[in-house]
């Protein structure tokens, strides 16, 4: 019984990941899955975090920019993605309407350092973004006074995190998150006791040692490469966007890799959000009205303080819709947020 359940729980949490509505655009010069604007100008950068990582991303800035500096937005996500996905399109999307935004790969992956590759870490994800508003902060044409994230999917908790820890993030909005940290020590609707956890504990580990004496990290269950038509809807939906030309990229995890087994060791024994009702700046939680996943923002705006806070549930939404779903992902509300939040001041 067991072994169903850890097989379970490594599956539906290393691939959180989504997909909806949105052609691709692909050219020898542009790398996305989405199309390429001519409202904005992209460019590679890369920063360092805390941990000296070195973090690397896409810095979107609007073509008819302003003299005075600009408002900034940094985002990542979803869990396993990297910037050419999600992250890239909602970076290029707010960077037309008037941001300067960075969409970053987090550490372990894409095309950022660290070692060994494909991990996760609560603290060290959390860092990420605010090694994000470090550079921001530093960017010539970026006030560093207006700067807020974005975290789409398991980067919506580890966004939520870092506004608890940073107090320089003016502005947070959450799409469709997950508390990774929640789903992985207890399970979908909290379903795993203690017994059931232990369990799961004693195979993490005991894959260490074998990791340890191989000289290697055994790789966690990923997306099928085919469907048979008996998964559940959501790998189906997972599986159209990461695994089509709709949104395959080949370093993305989801789409083309494996976590490793134990990345989630250090998600079961470090739980975030703990201290998110004390985020005195302004937070935007956005999730689907159908999505599985709903609960976590449900309950995360639970503990939010202030009237600058605000849960928007969209209606039809399921878990990946809010990906590249054009007509879901509600990009009139996210700006009116920011330019509230950071451009008006609080």
């Amino acid at each position: 019984m067991f072994k169903k359940v850890l097989a379970f729980i490594v599956v539906f949490i290393l691939i959180i990941i989504g997909g909806a509505s949105m052609s691709m655009a692909k050219s020898n010069d542009w790398d996305k899955t989405f199309h390429k604007s001519d409202k904005v100008d992209v460019k590679k950068v890369s920063f360092k975090n805390r941990y000296g990582i070195t973090l690397v991303g896409d810095l979107y800035t609007p073509k008819n920019k302003p003299s005075e500096k600009m408002a900034a937005i940094a985002v990542a996500g979803p869990f396993g993605a990297v910037k050419e996905q999600a992250s890239g399109l909602y970076a290029q999307t707010m960077s037309e309407r008037g941001f300067v935004t960075l969409a970053f790969d987090p550490s372990y992956t894409g095309e950022s350092s660290g070692e060994p590759r494909n991990v996760s870490s609560p603290e060290i994800n959390t860092e990420d973004f605010s090694a994000a508003v470090d550079f921001l902060s530093n960017q010539k044409d970026v006030n560093p006074e207006e700067i807020g994230i974005i975290g789409i999917c398991g980067f919506g908790g580890f966004g939520l995190n870092a506004a608890a820890i940073d107090t320089r993030i003016k502005g947070t909005v959450t799409v469709t998150m997950y508390d990774m940290t929640r789903v992985t020590a207890n399970g979908y609707f909290d379903s795993m006791d203690e017994k059931a956890r232990y369990e799961l504990k004693e195979s993490l580990n005991k894959q260490r040692t074998e990791d340890f004496k191989n000289g290697t990290y055994a790789k966690a269950p990923g997306l099928p490469e085919k469907l048979t038509g008996e998964e559940p809807q959501f790998v189906k939906d997972y599986y159209g966007y990461y695994k089509t030309p709709r949104g395959f990229h080949k370093r993305s995890i989801n789409s083309n890799g494996n976590w490793n087994t134990t990345a989630s060791l250090s998600l079961i024994n470090m739980p975030i959000l703990a201290y998110s009702n004390e985020i005195k700046n302004a937070v935007l939680m956005i999730h689907g009205e159908k999505a599985h996943s709903r609960y976590f923002s449900e309950d995360a705006f639970k503990k939010l303080k202030g009237d600058n806070k605000e849960l928007l549930i969209i209606d039809g939404a399921n878990h990946v819709d809010l990906y590249d779903n054009l007509e879901k992902i509600p990009f009139d509300k996210i700006e009116q947020f920011f330019t509230t939040y950071l451009k008006e001041g609080k």
